[in-house]
């Protein structure tokens, strides 16, 4: 390569993405026969419902079902998220209007931010909170300013501490509950104090939603306060709830005027998705209670009992009643750090999990436990940890 190019100078303002990294040394050691059980992605193993597969056959069978579709998504996905609003969260939705449907939140995230902030403007980050809120926002030249979650606080926002900044150059606040990664619950009172907030800043809030079925019996949204619309987006997702994380279908909710500022981003971008998805997708949520219960609740129920006798196993202390995929523990004060902890786990038990200082420097001092994995695999982590106990602590 001729050494006068170089990169653009964005690349220097973020790394490359922990897991992507991380996972190159896995796949190493496993090349290497030492067969690595991996329990940090939150990528669901299970399979989608039948009649959403059955669905994508049939169509992909059509000759007539793989030309472009149009960016703004067909009539039935709208349709059909509309009714999954209405339903679940008993919200309101116009599906000509009011609903986008997305290639997955990341890309949601990347849209939203071109649409709504200028170069040089401000965004409010969850600290810990997902690392894409702040690398898209630096790569696409906004300033983050991180607000805190506390465990002593439920992982609520401290509404105190963001009365006291400067929010002149603020244009959106990044929310995300059930929190990922500490598995924070949504609550109403927040979700009408972070309302209340943005209307009176004249901030647009963006709460990040996929997680709202997955081991909790009340799924919540930020829209069902009065007025949220006004002042507010939500992000869904399929990937979590319905087992779908490679299908990319995701979901965009806001009023006519945040959406149609939306669309003319992201149809400069990218094109709509294949049409047997989209029907799938259709299908997918029209999902009886029945299967939300097994899929969402007792499955990952079970995997949880395995998540929380590794986390005692290792010392960390963890909140029982915490929601979501994934398990968030405090690591005991003998270690310096998260990821020494986990560098221990992964090369004396040959067990991949995540530390948690790649969420924020609040994040420092937990971990975190996937639970995509089958009972057999969580077995046999556990197994292997508590074989390598002495070794590890």
């Amino acid at each position: 390569m001729k050494e006068d190019i170089k990169p653009a100078e964005r690349l220097s303002l973020v790394s490359e993405y922990y897991f992507s990294r991380k996972l190159k040394e896995v796949a190493q050691m496993n090349a290497e026969g030492k067969d690595v059980i991996s329990l940090a992605i939150g990528s669901p193993d299970m399979p989608p419902s039948e009649k959403t597969i059955s669905k994508l056959c049939e169509v992909a069978q059509r000759p007539d079902s793989h030309g472009y579709q149009i960016t703004m998504g067909i009539p039935e996905l709208r349709q059909a998220m509309a009714d999954f609003y209405k339903r679940w969260y008993d919200v309101d939705l116009d599906p000509s209007k009011e609903i986008l449907p997305l290639i997955g939140s990341k890309e949601g995230i990347l849209h939203v931010t071109l649409a709504f902030v200028n170069p040089g403007e401000e965004v409010l980050v969850p600290n810990p909170g997902y690392p894409t809120y702040t690398s898209l926002s630096k790569i696409l030249g906004a300033k983050v300013v991180n607000y805190d979650l506390m465990e002593e606080n439920g992982w609520q926002p401290d509404f105190n501490q963001l009365e006291n900044m400067d929010l002149s150059r603020v244009r959106l606040m990044w929310t995300n509950y059930p929190n990922m990664p500490t598995g924070g619950n949504a609550r109403m009172e927040t979700y009408r104090k972070l309302v209340d907030f943005a209307r009176r800043h004249n901030i647009v809030v963006v709460n990040d939603n996929p997680y709202s079925f997955i081991l909790n019996k009340q799924p919540m949204s930020l829209l069902q306060v009065e007025g949220a619309k006004d002042c507010c987006i939500e992000f869904n997702s399929m990937s979590k709830s319905h087992n779908m994380p490679g299908w990319r279908v995701g979901m965009c909710i806001a009023n006519s005027t945040f959406i149609s500022w939306i669309l003319k981003i992201k149809s400069n971008i990218d094109s709509g998705t294949f049409r047997g998805i989209q029907l799938a997708a259709a299908e997918a949520l029209a999902n009886d209670d029945e299967w939300h219960h097994e899929a969402n609740i007792e499955t990952y129920a079970r995997r949880r009992q395995y998540a929380e006798q590794i986390m005692d196993i290792l010392g960390c202390t963890y909140d029982k009643n915490q929601v979501g995929m994934f398990l968030w523990g405090k690591i005991p004060e003998k270690y310096a750090d998260s990821e020494e902890l986990t560098e221990l786990v992964l090369h004396k038990a040959r067990v991949f999990i995540t530390p948690g200082f790649i969420f924020g420097s609040k994040g420092q001092r937990y971990i975190r436990i996937s639970l995509c994995a089958n009972e057999s695999v969580f077995a046999a982590a556990l197994q292997r940890v508590r074989t390598c106990e002495t070794q590890i602590l």
